[in-house]
Order: structure tokens, then C-alpha cells, then sequence
């Protein structure tokens, strides 16, 4: 098989596993409230700009053992992020809770803006950006060429796949992911059973801005560089490859993420890097037309 391609897609694979780690977050608020949290991509934002200042911080206090420095990272940043997950819910969210459906979508749009504008103001407009993590690469050789992957790319799809499979077992296999499935099946019986759904949606939205928290953490590890603008295109692919594997499934959002990973990385590879957003909308209306719900979602039955 040509080396290229194999590297185009250990390169897609990496940037799909961030794209799903984001989707998730769009799909668990989509599944629990059936809306799109439209701040979800400045919350990815601002983990960038978290995992800038955790370093840092943990360097300035002494703390310089490498694994350690990575897990308190990762652990502040996706703290911090949960937080600010929980706080968008709370006002953006919950006061318009029994409103009309479009309320709620604009205020998720006005607290997107306010969310750049805050970092643009509190950081600077300039592009900021942190030191390689991670130096060397493990090499393949297939003929007269190589496949390279480096160890920051392995780092992130180690994490990306862990944070996915923690989340899964959440979901299906605890209280919390019961009650999860239980409000988004029907908010008013859980409510009637006794579950705490104001409290449920709360945590859904934490949950979901911690793991873009981890992404936020692994993509600025990767490129070293982020800006007050860096959520908007990552969050318009990351909602993308959500509708791809079926808004409100989270396999979906993982294997939506996925295709849409590997298929940019190729296309830009052998075609041109250019129009790579083109052929990635593209993709997805092609798949929406002949599957509206989307790879791995249910198809929606009216009620007569």
C-alpha cells in the first residue's frame, strides 16, 4: 500500500479523533434538550488558552516531572472547561428552558460571541502559542519511503480513544448515564420518576465542554499555536461530523468525526489542501441525502 496514503491516514485518524472528542459535546446537549449548543466551539477555545496558563502555572510553582505536568494540565483544564460548560447552560440555557426554540439558539450564538470577545480582551488578539510537548517520531519503512508518526499524534489518539471509551461506559453503564438516557428518552417522566433533570442537563452540558476541554488540550499540544478565533471553524466540523454519524448518538459522533477526519486528510493530500472544507460539506450533503438521520441515527417517525 502507498506510504503516502497510509500517512494521510494516520493523519486523518488523528484529526477525526479531536473532531469526535468536540461532536460529542454537540450531540449529548442535542440528545438531552434537542438543540444545538452553538458556544460549544469557544468552549474548545478557551481550553487552549487553560492549557496555556495551567502549564505555566505548574512550571512556575516547580512542578517540571513531564507526566505529572501533563496530567495536572489535563486535569485543570478540563475542570475549569466543565465549569464553563455549566455556567452557558445556566445562562444562556435555563432561563429560556420553556420558551420558544429560537430563543435559546440565539442566546447560545450571543454567549459565542461573548466567549471570543472575553478571551480577545483578557488575552490579546495576537496568536499565542506553547512549547513542543513531545520531540521525536517512530518511523515505518515500507520500500524506499516511510510512514512517520510522531509521539504527540500518539499521544493524542491514545487520549482521544480513552476519554471516548471512559465516556461510552458513563453513558451506559453507571447511575449518571442511566439517568441520562432516562431524561433524554422522556424529560417529563424522569421527572415524574424523580430524577433531578434540571440537575441532569446541567452535568450533560459539563460533560460535554470537559471533553472539549481535552481536545482544546491535545490539538494546542499538537500545533502550539491557538487564537480567540480558533473555535469557530473547528466547532462548525466538529458540529458537522455530529450530524454526519446521527446528531444524538454518540458512536455516531465518534465515527462521524472519523470519516470526516480521514476524509480531509486525504483529499487534502491528493488533491488539494484548499478545498478540503468544500469536499468535507460536500461529503456530508451527499450522505444526507441519501440518509437524512445521519450514519448512525433514528430515523425521526411524525406523529400522526
Amino acid at each position: 500500500m502507498d506510504s503516502f496514503f497510509l500517512q494521510q491516514l494516520f493523519n486523518g485518524i488523528t484529526l477525526g479523533a479531536v473532531y469526535g472528542l468536540i461532536a460529542i459535546g454537540y450531540t449529548m446537549v442535542y440528545g438531552i434538550i434537542g438543540m444545538i449548543n452553538f458556544a460549544h466551539g469557544e468552549v474548545y477555545m478557551i481550553s487552549a488558552y487553560l492549557c496555556a496558563i495551567a502549564l505555566a502555572l505548574l512550571s512556575f510553582f516547580g512542578l517540571h516531572s513531564f507526566p505529572l505536568l501533563i496530567l495536572g494540565t489535563l486535569v485543570f483544564t478540563i475542570v475549569v472547561t466543565g465549569v464553563y460548560g455549566w455556567a452557558i447552560e445556566r445562562i444562556a440555557y435555563k432561563p429560556l428552558r420553556n420558551s420558544t426554540r429560537l430563543a435559546p439558539l440565539i442566546s447560545a450564538i450571543g454567549m459565542s460571541l461573548i466567549l471570543q470577545n472575553y478571551a480577545q480582551i483578557s488575552q490579546g488578539p495576537r496568536q499565542q502559542g506553547i512549547p513542543t510537548m513531545f520531540d521525536g517520531a517512530l518511523r515505518f519503512h515500507i520500500g524506499d519511503s516511510f510512514v512517520q508518526m510522531t509521539y504527540t499524534k500518539l499521544f493524542i489518539l491514545v487520549a482521544a480513544f480513552v476519554g471516548m471509551l471512559v465516556l461510552s461506559w458513563i453513558i451506559s453503564s453507571t447511575k449518571l448515564g442511566r439517568m441520562c438516557r432516562a431524561v433524554q428518552q422522556d424529560r417529563k417522566m424522569a421527572s415524574i420518576l424523580g430524577i433531578n433533570t434540571d440537575r441532569i442537563i446541567s452535568l450533560v452540558f459539563m460533560i460535554g465542554a470537559a471533553m472539549a476541554g481535552l481536545a482544546g488540550v491535545l490539538v494546542t499540544m499538537n500545533y502550539g499555536t491557538f487564537d480567540f478565533y480558533a473555535g469557530f471553524i473547528i466547532g462548525i466540523k466538529a458540529f458537522t461530523a455530529a450530524v454526519l454519524g446521527g446528531i444524538g448518538s454518540l458512536p455516531g459522533a465518534m465515527l462521524g468525526g472519523l470519516i470526516l477526519g480521514i476524509a480531509e486528510a486525504q483529499f487534502s493530500g491528493m488533491v488539494n489542501s484548499d478545498y478540503k472544507d468544500v469536499f468535507s460539506f460536500g461529503l456530508l450533503v451527499v450522505i444526507l441525502i441519501f440518509r437524512p438521520q445521519g450514519l448512525l441515527g433514528r430515523p425521526v417517525v411524525s406523529k400522526v
